[in-house]
């Protein structure tokens, strides 16, 4: 078992490495999503993650640093577009009401990992987004190598993934993205991680009549799933990018993308530290239509 330094625990930093992989992904030359060099993480940085502790972006932080062009963004930077966060118990105690009134219309949260694992933040930010007018939605942190992808949706559907058309409830979100415990693409060939990903995503739909969207990388997706297509025409794609260009580098086979996590450093209104920041590709309404599906 991985420990946690405890005082690094707190929710102002929380940057990911795995035994097996730190000395590895910090000796090499990473490049970052798109491209750029990645930066070496500072020590006071790096905390360790126990299994079951990931976050959207803890195997990218892993396997290829942080890279050196992310931006810093401030409270209300940027104000473009439609604004959101992602969150887990990383982030600790949230003011859900302040997160609104910063300019954030929409959440997806840390639900559920592998099927062994339920964020311990979920049952009260889950309710509590949505009782601030915060578009809400969970997500899952896949381990492929864990079970299969019946399995973890079925985990998922059942442990806060499920979806109501109220109105403030978004798809879930299959994360996907750098094994944060070991090898890259958990062992699988692409051939396997296709069938994988194709089997959360038809057990997710049976279960919630919604197609789910993916959130990833494109230098995950295209090394793990060899440039897969199968994909573009069945689910949203949330593209991880920390940059400060004007668009994110997108997996092959996507035409384009849902939403964008530009940052893993953001700064919003009622969340105390670092959160990630993202955009959605399109008006209100339209992300409305996404919630409700219309």
């Amino acid at each position: 078992m991985i420990s946690v330094p405890r005082a690094l625990t707190g929710p102002r930093r929380r940057t990911a490495t795995a035994l097996g992989v730190v000395g590895t992904a910090l000796a090499l030359t990473a490049t970052a999503v798109g491209g750029a060099t990645a930066a070496p993480l500072p020590d006071r940085d790096r905390v360790t993650i126990e299994p079951g502790e990931a976050y959207m972006g803890a195997g990218t932080r892993v396997h290829e640093g942080v890279p050196a062009e992310e931006p810093s963004r401030g409270v209300l930077a940027p104000t473009d577009g439609v604004q959101g966060i992602d969150v887990s118990h990383w982030q600790g105690s949230i003011n859900w009401t302040s997160v609104r009134n910063s300019g954030i219309q929409f959440a997806w949260m840390k639900a559920t990992e592998g099927t062994g694992y339920k964020d311990p933040s979920f049952n009260t930010n889950y309710p509590a987004a949505h009782g601030a007018g915060v578009i809400r939605g969970a997500y899952h942190f896949a381990l492929p190598n864990a079970s299969s992808g019946a399995t973890q949706a079925n985990y998922f559907a059942t442990n806060g993934g499920a979806w109501s058309r109220d109105n403030l409830t978004l798809p879930g979100v299959l994360d996907i993205e750098h094994n944060p415990y070991g090898a890259m693409c958990y062992g699988l060939s692409t051939t396997q991680m296709r069938n994988w990903i194709n089997d959360f995503y038809t057990t997710y739909k049976a279960r919630t009549s919604r197609d789910v969207v993916i959130y990833t990388t494109a230098s995950w997706w295209n090394t793990c799933t060899g440039n897969w297509t199968g994909m573009s025409a069945k689910s949203p794609l949330w593209v991880a990018h920390w940059t400060s260009a004007s668009s994110p580098t997108i997996p092959s086979g996507f035409p384009t993308w849902t939403v964008w996590q530009y940052t893993s450093t953001g700064s919003v209104g009622g969340v105390a530290g670092n959160v990630d920041r993202n955009k959605f590709n399109g008006s209100r309404d339209r992300l409305l239509a996404l919630a409700n599906n219309t």
